[in-house]
């Protein structure tokens, strides 16, 4: 992993919020709500909340007497989740290192993570101290991308860069996003870890944009390839937005897009 690829700072969490949560995120936390409310916890962690896609389905889904608990690495994404739910009184939110988590042992109900778990430098010791802040009935509900080529519209963005820099492609969202979707590592990490009884599968879901512009900003502006875009020229964040564009045009049509997208979804108990 780059040291660019965990940083979420300046422009990106707002493009992030605005485009790239409904593009591709907000199906899977409804997913993800939908396991939550399932299990009617009264006590419940997040980690990388990122800004606040899942934790604002999760709340929508719980009754007013619940205790809910969001975190993430970067503060940036935070305050922005923070600000979209500050009248929420049941959510508190706190700055935290999944791989050190700041909270006493058995303490939820349930951990849940969105999208997060690619980026953890060390899963194994992550998903240690998922366990260790678990009730010994509780349960870890998390996601990862699938592989890329399962994406498409990332697939064909990825593509399209890689002919803008051909000496030195952009290669973060296979690195980093979509470089932790094998199945059977996944669950050994989880068995490492201390987890038992652990459910993994694969979903399916359709990523909708109104333009194809939508989609190039969201992927080129919205997330950590802007970093590795501009490290190569920073010029040319507009032309690498540009061709994206052009690229989702030529294979989807003007507007509106439509890509397939998927991900493995993942339910772990100790």
């Amino acid at each position: 992993m780059s040291d660019t690829d965990k940083v979420f700072a300046g422009s990106i969490p707002k493009i992030y919020d605005e485009y790239l949560v409904p593009m591709i995120f907000s199906v899977y936390a409804e997913d993800i709500a939908r396991r939550i409310a399932a299990r009617s916890p009264s006590v419940l962690l997040e980690i990388a909340a990122g800004t606040g896609a899942v934790t604002r389905a999760v709340a929508a889904a719980l009754p007013r007497g619940i205790r809910y608990v969001a975190t993430d690495l970067n503060e940036p994404m935070l305050a922005v989740a923070a600000q979209r739910q500050a009248d929420d009184d049941r959510i508190s939110w706190r700055q935290a290192d999944a791989s050190a988590l700041p909270f006493g042992d058995a303490e939820f109900d349930v951990v849940c993570c969105q999208f997060g778990a690619m980026f953890f430098p060390d899963r194994v010791k992550a998903y240690g101290e998922v366990k260790r802040v678990l009730r010994p009935d509780g349960t870890f509900v998390f996601n990862v991308w699938d592989r890329i080529e399962d994406n498409v519209l990332t697939h064909e963005a990825t593509v399209a860069l890689g002919k803008l820099f051909p000496d030195d492609p952009p290669r973060f969202m296979v690195r980093t996003p979509h470089g932790y979707h094998d199945k059977a590592i996944i669950r050994t990490d989880l068995e490492r870890a201390g987890f038992r009884d652990i459910s993994i599968e694969t979903r399916s879901e359709t990523s909708r944009a109104p333009s194809p512009e939508y989609v190039a900003l969201a992927l080129c502006q919205g997330t950590p390839l802007r970093s590795e875009i501009e490290a190569r020229d920073a010029s040319k964040l507009q032309a690498a937005t540009d061709i994206v564009a052009e690229t989702i045009r030529t294979r989807h049509g003007a507007s509106p897009v439509e890509g397939k997208i998927q991900a493995v979804v993942i339910e772990a108990r100790p």
